[in-house]
């Protein structure tokens, strides 16, 4: 499979706004503000930075200076409708570095739009429930075969082509349909409840899509986060796991100008989330174990965390391209279902290294 290597960006803005085309008495209507969380996901061209393994520091100065005018402002005094959705499409006309870009805007902790490479918005929102689960079906000892419970999180996106539109899929709209379903989860025990026998992350995420689909055609991807650190995403055909962990690192490019911070020996709290992507297996009701990942990432994991990693044999220049195709190289053939790995060096600014079938897809 090819490699599709993008780079990470992120910022935040201050800004008010009135989306005047919301009916009457909407809460949104009115003048208000928030702190809006951009980023983009992007591929970019040879050369656009002054050294090999400088693009993240390319890409995250120029969106901070692409939405500089944004910040501290009245939104509609630069973009006639504000919405999420619109904000995002003035940032990617902002430079020719955006034109191909993945822009995500998050207008609250709990909701936000991404705008994929053909234009077309998923909005999300965020959810949660309280409740218990055992798996019935691991191998004795697991610890997921005891009795135990989570706070689950649920993020519903609906995709909407709305051919340059002002207004999608509604925020609220999605409220009514989780509306339908939640009070059968929140707190509530899962493996009572018909079709979750075995409540993995995956087929939690299923039975969501299996609801939700018929009333809400524009559905698009069902997330099921089982912890902070590991969840699913389904899109109504693949299955798409996460495992997060932190590394502490020092590093300096090598490529870097010797008068510049990045050829200084500096040091960053890595964020890595490794994806994987496997057929379901009709037993256990999982694609990969979570704990599996994990363990067989640890011995990795160990060459990383509170290392100097330019001085670790294989990783060239020190930056996230490098690391992430180090990382690549070590574990994608203990863990075969790996086709993607986020590697972040700041929280929102870093790479996305991307290979199996389903290439670097939404959500970013």
């Amino acid at each position: 499979m090819p490699e599709h290597l993008s780079y990470l960006a992120s910022t935040t803005i201050e800004a008010a706004r009135a989306v005047d085309i919301l009916p009457d008495g909407h809460r949104s209507k009115g003048v208000h503000g928030h702190s809006f969380g951009v980023r983009l996901r992007t591929q970019l061209p040879d050369n656009c930075a002054a050294y090999s393994g400088g693009e993240v520091q390319v890409l995250e100065q120029a969106l901070a200076q692409a939405v500089a005018p944004l910040d501290y402002s009245f939104l509609n005094d630069q973009i006639t409708v504000p919405t999420d959705e619109n904000v995002g499409r003035w940032v990617r006309q902002q430079s020719p570095l955006f034109a191909a870009a993945v822009v995500g805007i998050q207008s609250t902790a709990n909701e936000g739009v991404d705008l994929d490479t053909d234009g077309i918005a998923h909005v999300w929102r965020r959810y949660r429930f309280e409740a218990a689960h055992r798996l019935p079906n691991v191998p004795p000892g697991h610890q997921c075969g005891r009795m135990h419970g989570h706070g689950f999180d649920v993020i519903l996106h609906a995709s909407q082509n709305i051919d340059d539109g002002d207004m999608g899929t509604d925020y609220d709209a999605l409220d009514q349909h989780w509306a339908a379903i939640a009070p059968q989860l929140h707190m509530a025990c899962l493996n009572d409840v018909p079709g979750l026998e075995n409540p993995t992350s995956e087929m939690i995420s299923a039975w969501i899509w299996s609801k939700l689909k018929p009333g809400l055609p524009e559905l698009s991807w069902v997330t099921v986060f089982e912890t902070v650190t590991a969840g699913c995403h389904f899109d109504g055909t693949h299955f798409r796991i996460w495992k997060e962990q932190r590394f502490e690192a020092a590093v300096a490019l090598s490529n870097a100008p010797t008068d510049s911070p990045q050829a200084q020996l500096h040091g960053h709290s890595y964020l890595i989330r490794l994806h994987l992507t496997a057929d379901l297996d009709e037993t256990l009701g999982w694609t990969v174990d979570y704990g599996d990942v994990k363990e067989l990432f640890k011995p990795t994991y160990k060459q990383l965390d509170h290392h100097r990693l330019d001085a670790v044999e294989g990783i060239d220049h020190g930056d996230c391209a490098s690391i992430a195709r180090w990382i690549k190289g070590r574990v994608s053939h203990v863990l075969p279902a790996l086709d993607r790995i986020d590697l972040y060096e700041t929280p929102g600014n870093g790479v996305s290294l991307a290979w199996g079938p389903l290439g670097p897809a939404l959500p970013i």
